[in-house]
């Protein structure tokens, strides 16, 4: 069966379904979800579904509407990598030169492998023997990972007192690797590393350039690592959603930001923007529209460069998913037994973004990219229908099983719609 040609709308039935599903999902601030919102986008950049209920935290009585603002964590990943992408059109960095990381990011030169001795309950380091490339920090093979998903970093960073959330220079980040680079997939603070690479070669801050060269040309408004007080009184509260279920309004893990104090703040690739749905689908719009942005005209990228982030960087583990990542911290993250359940079809990860290799159970076409934020965050992109979407809440601990069935059945509704139409 062919794929359905691009919608400019859903049928008023599908909106209305959608409708219902986010307003049943947030009916109960203490034990579903606090508030929700959805934006769903094509490569014309229509706006096919936008949508916004609840409230704005777990112990608030503020709406929670379209015009409110996100910490995106780990979805910040994708225009980091655009950016770094960017450069490597231009011949400003090489995916593969290691020779270039050394030089650039020095403090990754020589490091060594951790993991757990048994007989002290302390950790074992080892030298590692291979070298580091761009290519692995974009595809999670670099051996870097996060503490909150290893018990071996996690003893490292309680030991030396380190906050991933609570940076204020780069050094912070200077974790052992879990394994020699290129050899395995570890989720991690590579493309944290990418955007230090970034900032070393272009000189300018990572926010600038981001903005400059990302949200200002494709017209994403009220989004960046730096938010002022106006934007920042826009925030959606962070909740936090305790073993008996119970939702209750929690302090947020960005810190800084919160404190509008940025003299002493590290630009995170991997976690450091603040943005809406409705403004995020637009970069999900041009990526779909190969490089240019469907409103603007401005090209961010070429269709080359596009194509190569949707390459399986990981061919020889096609299970690495399924491996599971075990929580090494409650409180941020569930266990994830399966990074996206699909049967035993291969799995792929490209240049910052889980792919799926087959069609999906929700719908979702061959090849189709997406990836999430840890407070519950969570976009994907079908290239071969024609369709993006962004679901996003702001729940900790990670994979609330709420807010992924909402995301999941949101996604069955709009491909359920696609083919009818």
């Amino acid at each position: 069966m062919p794929a359905p040609t691009t919608t400019s709308t859903f049928s008023q039935g599908a909106i209305e379904r959608l409708q219902t599903l986010i307003k049943e999902s947030v009916k109960d601030s203490h034990r579903d979800i606090p508030g929700v919102s959805v934006a769903i986008t094509n490569s014309k950049g229509d706006d096919l579904f936008q949508y916004a209920a609840g409230k704005k935290g777990a112990d608030s009585d503020e709406e929670l509407t379209t015009d409110s603002i996100f910490w995106i964590a780990s979805c910040t990943k994708l225009l980091a990598s655009i950016a770094l992408m960017q450069l490597v059109e231009k011949g400003v960095v090489d995916l593969d030169s290691s020779e270039q990381i050394e030089k650039y990011i020095p403090e990754l030169k020589n490091l060594p492998i951790a993991s757990n001795d048994e007989e002290t309950n302390g950790l074992k380091l080892k030298p590692s023997t291979q070298k580091i490339t761009l290519r692995h920090l974009l595809s999670h093979t670099s051996g870097l990972g996060y503490s909150f998903f290893s018990d071996v970093l996690k003893k490292y960073t309680k030991f030396f007192h380190i906050d991933e959330f609570d940076v204020s220079h780069e050094r912070e980040l200077l974790l052992p690797l879990l394994f020699e680079p290129g050899s395995n997939w570890a989720y991690g603070v590579g493309i944290d590393w990418a955007g230090v690479l970034l900032q070393r070669v272009t000189g300018q801050s990572l926010n600038d350039f981001i903005t400059e060269h990302i949200l200002n040309p494709l017209g994403v408004e009220e989004s960046g690592m730096e938010p002022n007080e106006t934007l920042r009184q826009k925030f959606v509260q962070m909740s936090y959603r305790d073993k008996t279920g119970k939702l209750s309004s929690t302090d947020h893990i960005y810190k800084k930001v919160i404190a509008g104090d940025y003299e002493k703040y590290f630009h995170s690739g991997g976690a450091g923007v603040f943005s809406k749905p409705k403004e995020y689908i637009k970069v999900l719009a041009t990526i779909l529209n190969d490089g240019v942005s469907p409103k603007t005209g401005e090209r961010i990228l070429q269709k080359e460069t596009i194509d190569s982030m949707f390459v399986n960087q990981i061919q020889e583990n096609p299970n690495f998913g399924r491996a599971g990542i075990e929580s090494a911290d409650e409180f941020l993250t569930n266990s994830i037994p399966d990074i996206y359940p699909q049967g035993d079809k291969p799995q792929g990860w490209g240049l910052s973004m889980y792919l799926n290799l087959h069609k999906t159970s929700t719908g979702r076409g061959n090849n189709s990219g997406w990836w999430c934020g840890l407070a519950n965050l969570f976009w994907w992109i079908d290239r071969e229908n024609d369709i993006a979407g962004f679901v996003g809440a702001q729940i900790l601990p990670f994979a609330d099983l709420n807010v992924m069935t909402l995301w999941f059945n949101i996604e069955k509704e709009i491909y359920s719609d696609l083919w009818k139409i």
